[in-house]
C-alpha cells in the first residue's frame, strides 16, 4: 500500500480487460506527481508492452499480453517496475519459470532499474481477459 510519503507511482495499465478489476486492494491516497518525464514514461508503457509480447506460455501460440496474465504494472520513481501477473491455471507447468520469463523481458526496457515480479491466482484467470488478437489466434472468434 502506498501513501503520501512514500515514493509517487505511475501506474502502467496492462490489463486486457480494464472493467474487470484484477487485484483486489483498498484505494490508496493519491500520489504526488511522478519525477519520470510524461513522454519517457509513454515510451516506457510502450517498451514493457513490446516486450510482454516476447514472452508465450508454451501450450498456447499466444503471447502473455494477449492472453491477459498481465494484471498490473506500476513503475516507482526510482525506476523499479513491479508487474503482478497470473498464469492459466495454478498448475501451470511452466509456473515456476514464467516469472522468471516476465522479469527477463522487462528488465531489458530502457529505463527500468529494478523489476519484481508477483506471481497471483486472485482473481483466477479466466478466457475473458484474453484480447480479440489472442482469441483470433485461438480461432475462437
Amino acid at each position: 500500500m502506498t501513501d503520501m510519503t512514500d515514493n509517487a507511482r505511475d501506474m502502467i495499465d496492462l490489463s486486457a480487460k480494464p472493467d474487470a478489476e484484477p487485484v483486489t486492494e483498498a484505494p490508496s491516497a493519491p500520489s504526488a506527481p511522478s519525477s519520470i518525464p510524461a513522454e519517457e514514461l509513454e515510451q516506457i508503457t510502450s517498451d514493457v508492452v513490446a516486450a510482454m509480447k516476447t514472452v508465450f506460455d508454451p501450450e498456447i501460440p499466444v503471447d502473455i499480453y494477449e492472453l491477459g496474465l498481465i494484471y498490473k504494472v506500476d513503475l516507482d520513481d526510482d525506476r523499479t517496475m513491479h508487474i503482478t501477473m497470473t498464469l492459466t491455471a495454478p498448475g501451470c507447468p511452466v509456473a515456476g519459470e514464467m516469472p522468471m520469463w516476465v522479469h527477463d523481458a522487462a528488465a531489458q526496457v530502457e529505463g527500468v532499474n529494478k523489476v519484481k515480479v508477483d506471481l497471483v491466482f486472485e482473481p483466477p484467470w479466466t478466457p475473458d481477459r484474453m484480447t480479440d488478437e489472442a482469441r483470433l489466434a485461438l480461432n475462437m472468434l
